[in-house]
């Protein structure tokens, strides 16, 4: 959960939530460790006021941890809005599989949305680019997993943040995330831009980078929006 978590009105993305949500929701936080949940609470908390100031009541902010977690399918019935919050994505996965979400999700009529880990998370296979030290070099350390499946594009968020970073001594986009793209298609979205999906209909909001086949191309500036 990188960065405020004040709602970024970029590329219309308030107006278009503001537009699917009713005034009165319930909302629910799904962590992404199930074991640490106090950041997840407080991201709850702070959400809360942000959609307030939108228009937007919260009648219930529940958060989906490990105590909880045998309560997975009714909280996820009572919700109408799901936060598939941000941190690491393995980790995330992994309990994502352990409770079944995808399973869960099925016939679910609400609105979810992806930060950061969450957003990579929904994807249908899972790109996890190597973020922790060790994990670039590590034999073992699976970069593609199965996802959530509630978008068909693989989203690499915070580019404009992470594009010169180095990991484990090499070059987090150039050296590993190129490779990793072989065959591939992965969408490097900066801060502020989004993939809308609705109706079967997926779409780009706002500035972003194809990365496919081990080249990036500018795909999208800010305030555009292109059909996927």
């Amino acid at each position: 959960m990188d960065g405020s978590p004040a709602l970024n009105p970029a590329n219309g993305f308030v107006d278009e939530l503001r537009s699917a949500l009713p005034a009165s929701c319930a909302a629910l936080f799904i962590c992404s460790d199930p074991d640490q949940p106090s950041l997840t609470y407080g991201f709850a908390e702070d959400m809360a006021g942000s959609f307030g100031e939108i228009g937007v009541t919260f009648t219930a902010a529940e958060v989906l941890e490990r105590e909880n977690q045998d309560l997975c399918g009714e909280l996820v019935d009572r919700a109408d809005l799901i936060f598939l919050v941000g941190g690491h994505v393995p980790t995330q996965n992994g309990f994502f599989q352990e409770i079944g979400l995808r399973e869960r999700l099925q016939g679910w009529d609400g609105v979810a949305v992806g930060v950061s880990a969450g957003s990579m998370n929904a994807a249908e296979v899972v790109y996890a680019q190597p973020e922790e030290p060790g994990e670039a070099i590590d034999p073992e350390y699976r970069r593609f997993l199965p996802g959530l499946g509630l978008t068909r594009h693989n989203i690499v968020p915070h580019y404009n943040q992470d594009k010169d970073w180095t990991l484990d001594g090499l070059r987090l986009y150039e050296d590993i995330t190129y490779a990793d793209s072989m065959g591939r298609q992965f969408y490097a979205l900066v801060d502020g831009s989004y993939i809308l999906g609705q109706d079967g209909r997926e779409e780009l909001w706002g500035e972003a980078c194809l990365i496919e086949n081990g080249t990036l191309t500018q795909l999208s500036r800010e305030n555009e929006i292109i059909a996927l």
